[in-house]
């Protein structure tokens, strides 16, 4: 495409992207704290945020550029099976309600910053800690990298990029802003950005869902030809509606997203910098209104079959774009670009905060400066958040932007595997530490044999081509598939459950538990937390 042809379009996303960042840089004067150099004020804003900032926070940090993207091209590629995203966003919230106000409460007595904070305290085991730990990192690193393919969708729809160092230069620009803004304000630069964020999406979207169909011929048009399209392709799996062989897949793709979505650093970040726990809870009731949005993303799919739209090469990510690009004027289609290309900068700065911390907390002052202060530990969190930032970059540069995909599928099976020590430790101390390291280890590499025994032709991979399993190369007579992290996570449980046991039976020593009961139910002025704050640090 050529750029000539999208002035005003490119205007509008660069006046947008500009004011955005610098709504970043001012946000370190945003309720500003005497002091920023702590993981607290740096990494977790003051652990101050109200309902508001922590709806449009979560919210920005969950929904992202690549959902914006990802997911009506799911639909545009192989039909319903992409709705998975829909009921995983909606189960997720009543499942994690309890989980997340029990972390917040430990968090808030002992000062953890991150999941494996948490799994140091309840279960004694700096090993365990550091499994964890490390999960998170590997887990998180290809989705900041996902962030840059929603941003670099849209360069291309509008006539920029292409191949080689000069062409990848604007992407290269926006993460050189973005590192920039984070190093300074920390989370209350995407917690600020958030805002504009959300309303421009909310805003593309809803205009997106009444002009487009309008102009189209309807919903019945829209989805004629969906049925048309699905109907002349040779794959089994695609169509409008599940089949009996992927049905399982949708299921268990869907519980297993919405069990590891909180699971993941960066979801757990936007939480635990919540003011308190009615915070937490009103936004677990109040969420699954960007559930809503999904499901209209989601159908720009079909939209995009419908219009007749032709992704840029072989690049499926770019069928919103180019929708967009062939739909709206090209004001509008500036606006519906920037609010792409924003919603990549609030997550790709909570995960690369997220992931700094975990590095900081639980490699940095569990194994090099035990005596970190608080000033080093934030500016070993500063340094480290860039060169995430750098490392996802250098995935999109150096890496087929697929394998970035196939990373990703992959780290929902990995941090998967933190669920029996980080969520069911905040409900029960009786898995031993042994048990939880054991059924990591087998939950981790049974997770990573299936994967690499799933093959995608479409894509020519033979080896980690995706997440669904065949039965059949378990020895049943069926052709339907099941997510692989369901199966890695079950194995998981049995090998801890086992272990755990023969680890009491023979008797051998378990990690201490920092916690008690109180720690689990602690509040925002409780009179109860001086006291308990006083405890944990003595």
């Amino acid at each position: 495409m050529n750029p000539g042809e999208h002035v005003t379009e490119i205007v509008i996303f660069t006046v947008l992207f500009l004011v955005v960042s610098g709504m970043g840089f001012v946000a370190a004067r945003w309720r500003r704290p005497q002091d920023l150099a702590s993981l607290n004020e740096w990494g977790l804003g003051g652990r101050n945020f109200g309902s508001w900032i922590t709806w449009f926070l979560v919210g920005g940090d969950l929904y992202t550029a690549y959902t914006f993207v990802a997911v009506p091209a799911l639909l545009f590629g192989a039909g319903a099976m992409g709705f998975f995203a829909v009921p995983y966003t909606v189960i997720v919230y009543p499942l994690v309600f309890l989980v997340l106000i029990r972390l917040w409460s430990v968090s808030h007595v002992h000062s953890l910053v991150t999941p494996a904070d948490f799994v140091r305290v309840r279960f004694g085991s700096p090993t365990l800690a550091l499994l964890v730990a490390i999960t998170g990192i590997v887990a998180t690193m290809p989705y900041i990298a996902l962030q840059l393919i929603g941003i670099e969708a849209v360069l291309k729809t509008m006539g920029i990029g292409g191949s080689g160092l000069l062409s990848d230069l604007p992407l290269i620009i926006a993460f050189v802003i973005l590192a920039a803004y984070t190093y300074q304000s920390g989370l209350r630069a995407p917690a600020l950005i958030a805002f504009v964020k959300d309303i421009l999406i909310y805003l593309v979207i809803l205009v997106a869902v009444i002009y487009i169909p309008a102009r189209l011929g309807g919903w019945e048009v829209i989805f004629g030809r969906a049925q048309e399209k699905f109907a002349a392709t040779p794959a089994q799996g695609d169509g409008i509606l599940l089949n009996a062989n992927n049905q399982l897949q949708y299921f268990t793709l869907a519980l297993g997203s919405a069990l590891a979505l909180f699971l993941y650093p960066h979801s757990i970040t936007g939480v635990l910098a919540s003011k308190n726990r009615n915070v937490i809870k009103r936004n677990m009731s109040a969420l699954p209104a960007y559930s809503l949005l999904l499901g209209l993303i989601a159908l720009l799919g079909y939209m995009a079959i419908a219009a007749g739209v032709k992704p840029i090469g072989t690049d499926n990510n770019t069928v919103v774009p180019v929708l967009f690009d062939q739909m709206f004027p090209d004001w509008f289609a500036g606006i519906a670009f920037a609010a792409v290309g924003i919603g990549a900068l609030v997550p790709a700065a909570i995960m690369s905060i997220a992931a700094a911390n975990l590095f900081t907390r639980n490699i940095y002052r569990e194994y090099i400066n035990p005596q970190a202060t608080d000033a080093q530990e934030a500016g070993v969190s500063k340094l480290t958040s860039l060169v995430v930032k750098v490392g996802a970059v250098l995935f999109i540069l150096l890496i087929d932007p697929q394998f970035s995909i196939d990373l990703q599928l992959i780290g929902g099976v990995i941090i998967l595997q933190t669920l029996p020590s980080v969520a069911i430790g905040l409900f029960t101390r009786w898995f031993h530490k042994v048990g939880l390291i054991a059924g990591w280890v087998a939950g981790m590499g049974g997770g990573l044999v299936l994967l690499y025994n799933i093959s995608n032709p479409a894509i020519k991979h033979a080896h980690f081509g995706g997440s669904a399993f065949p039965l059949e190369k378990l020895g049943f007579d069926t052709k339907m598939t099941i997510y692989a992290g369901f199966l890695a996570l079950l194995l998981n449980l049995i090998v801890a459950v086992a272990a755990t046991l023969i680890a009491r039976a023979a008797k051998v020593p378990d990690g201490p538990d920092g916690t008690s009961p109180d720690h689990f139910t602690a509040d925002e002025g409780d009179p109860r937390v001086k006291d308990l704050e006083l405890e944990s640090s003595t």
